[in-house]
């Protein structure tokens, strides 16, 4: 695997040039984006932040990391990028998105889906966690963000 750091959550899928407020590719928010060169070290990894919990938040409600290091190796041996820091379930994401027409047995990788998802087909359960991922994001945004941006020039403070 590369030494080299990640250094955006950029997919290189983005989405805000067409409009959108929160981003379909990495689920930034569009400021987000724009200034992200801009942001300071502190500001990245509060977007950082923000992004893990709530991609892993979706992913452990699907799925459960039960080997943790056969995880990190297989994502090495297969040269799959992810962010060492992050969780697991970031990781278990990170595997599903590049891996999903071709993994047979979820479980080699150290991960097992839960009950309701094993049904499933590891390029549904990727859709559906990018989407449940976006919805989440998008929802963020609309309650955390937006507002302040409405009531940008104007007399109520927030």
């Amino acid at each position: 695997m590369s030494d080299q750091r990640i250094k955006t959550p950029c997919v290189g899928l983005c989405s805000t040039v067409y409009g959108d407020l929160v981003c379909r590719g990495c689920k930034r928010f569009h400021h987000e984006v724009v200034n992200w060169n801009a942001y300071s070290a502190e500001e990245k990894r509060a977007v950082w932040l923000r992004l893990e919990v709530l991609l892993a938040q979706v992913v452990a409600a699907k799925l459960e990391v039960f080997d943790e290091q056969l995880l990190r190796s297989q994502l090495e041996a297969r040269q799959i990028r992810f962010v060492a820091e992050q969780s697991v379930y970031c990781w278990a994401y990170q595997l599903i998105a590049r891996g999903a027409r071709l993994i047979q047995q979820l479980e080699a990788y150290g991960i097992g889906l839960l009950p309701e998802f094993r049904d499933w087909p590891l390029p549904q359960l990727r859709d559906a966690i990018d989407r449940e991922f976006f919805l989440l994001s998008e929802a963020h945004y609309e309650r955390y963000i937006a507002p302040r941006f409405l009531l940008e020039g104007t007399d109520i403070r927030v």
